[in-house]
């Protein structure tokens, strides 16, 4: 432990404490527990700075539209020589998986489900409705929070692999602030990027655990136990601590490449053996309309209708902020693993790959689920509402061929992505507290994987995870802040990079 900084004592003494908190009942601390506390902060800042949210997503969208088109793109995020460690293939799997691979999986059916019946605007269960909620799953899952990983992951590329800084998110402000009061505002920001980390992750291991247990018990009628949820929890630990204890060339990268051909392989048995040219056909003009309404999407709000208000806060809203609070963990596995490429390059592959691959998969799953009520009959909205979200996906293929071995998959790419997400994140953590290290030792790697995973089992005992959760959006506000920092940064470091490259070129 001689290598981690104040950081990594600062964090794990305040991750405990909130775990603490999270489990004292409400009896002892009436109205001051947990989820009471974060919630009433959270309603706060979404009712106040739900357009600051709006913006700021729009603003780092923009920025990353600029960037392929400007002079800047051509700047490689290394040495001039550098090569990319990794394919293709590799690096797509591998940003895939640590971004959003468990919560595709979890919401690919039952968000559009939710939109269809309780859409934005219009009437429910509509063929206009239909296709509005396709659009908003591609919107949620889209441009917008791959522009906020985009920006965060190409300052740290570009710092630590062009300008030899420490790889932490508080060196990319340097060029800002200097070097003078960094060890206080240093220290803050690091510990922030820590702290929404810790629970980010979290808070969706603890989701996972409840898929995956949901999964067994529709396939295989076991009973949903919390004991049953804690054994996958410390199985699944074990697991992505062997995994991070191999490296990142070794286990992050086989369990990426894994997941790919796991969710591929899914998306494409439900594409052939169900609705295939409704499937093909809702993509298609579900992207169009994606695309035509995206500036309109990107700055709704109404300010006439409370209620479509409450549609927004409770879905666009929360959604950006879950996306910039998972910013600080996505933003440093996709810039370790990003050596090499250029700019325009980097840009082009972050945003365009994962959006497209996401509005696929939500029309394969949403589009399935959908079919299944407006042109079969089905209720599938009313099988989830009591039995849960995470039976969404499930109760969609229980009703095409081979649907028990669909499910079987399901389940495998579940842990898989539970596996990578929590190896992804037990290595940034390590990088964050040890200086930005990019072999973090596997004992500070064991620090935070038992952290991590004693707080989803513990917080899960205590019906506490959505408190975590929304404690870590809560950290997504200053955050932001921060994002937008760091893209003035950045475009103060291209200006001055630009200048010097010409100065060389005329001598």
């Amino acid at each position: 432990m001689k290598k981690v900084t104040k950081v990594f004592y600062i964090s794990v003494i305040i991750s405990l404490l909130f775990i603490v908190w999270g489990v004292i009942p409400d009896r002892i601390l009436p109205n001051a527990n947990l989820q009471d506390v974060t919630s009433k902060v959270q309603t706060y800042i979404v009712d106040k700075f739900g357009w600051f949210y709006l913006i700021s997503a729009s603003f780092f969208l923009v920025f990353s539209l600029f960037l392929i088109f400007s002079k800047y793109g051509g700047i490689k995020l290394g040495r001039p020589n550098d090569k990319p460690e990794y394919s293709y293939i590799t690096w797509f799997a591998m940003l895939f998986s640590a971004g959003m691979g468990i919560g595709l999986v979890f919401w690919g059916a039952a968000e559009p489900l939710s939109h269809f019946h309780n859409p934005p605007y219009g009437d429910p269960t509509t063929s206009d409705t239909a296709k509005t909620a396709m659009q908003y799953s591609f919107f949620h899952w889209g441009f917008h929070p791959w522009a906020v990983y985009a920006t965060i992951a190409l300052a740290l590329a570009y710092f630590k692999f062009r300008k030899h800084s420490s790889g932490l998110v508080s060196g990319i402000l340097v060029p800002l602030f200097g070097e003078r009061g960094k060890e206080v505002w240093g220290t803050i920001v690091d510990f922030i990027v820590v702290f929404a980390t810790v629970f980010g992750v979290a808070t969706s291991l603890g989701f996972g655990a409840i898929q995956i247990s949901g999964g067994l018990s529709f396939v295989f009628g076991i009973d949903q136990t919390f004991i049953f949820q804690l054994m996958i929890i410390l199985i699944v630990t074990v697991l992505y601590m062997l995994s991070a204890s191999t490296g990142l060339n070794k286990g992050i990268k086989y369990l990426s490449n894994s997941n790919i051909v796991l969710a591929l392989a899914l998306m494409i048995f439900l594409l052939l053996l169900g609705p295939t040219t409704f499937i093909l056909n809702l993509f298609t003009t579900s992207f169009g309309n994606y695309i035509q309404n995206l500036p309109s999407m990107s700055f709704r709000m109404t300010p006439f209708n409370e209620d479509n208000t409450e549609w927004i806060k409770g879905w666009t809203i929360f959604y950006w902020a879950w996306w910039i609070a998972w910013a600080p963990f996505v933003g440093t596995f996709i810039a370790r693993v990003s050596r090499g490429r250029t700019i325009r390059e980097f840009v082009l592959g972050v945003l365009l790959v994962p959006t497209i691959f996401g509005a696929l998969w939500f029309t394969v799953f949403g589009g399935s689920a959908i079919h299944l009520e407006f042109f079969q009959g089905k209720d599938i909205y009313g099988f989830v509402n009591n039995f849960g979200e995470e039976t969404a996906l499930f109760a969609v293929l229980e009703n095409f061929p081979f649907s028990m071995f669909m499910s079987l998959i399901a389940i495998l790419l579940i842990s898989t992505f539970f596996i990578t997400s929590a190896d992804s994140a037990t290595f940034v953590l390590g990088m964050q507290t040890t200086g930005g290290r990019l072999d973090p030792p596997n004992s500070v790697k064991l620090v935070w994987g038992i952290i991590q995973s004693g707080a989803a089992a513990v917080l899960l005992w205590q019906g506490g995870l959505e408190a975590l959760q929304t404690a870590s959006i809560i950290a997504a506000f200053p955050f932001t802040i921060i994002l937008l920092l760091i893209v003035f940064s950045l475009l103060k470091s291209f200006k001055q990079e630009i200048k010097e490259m010409e100065m060389r070129r005329k001598n």
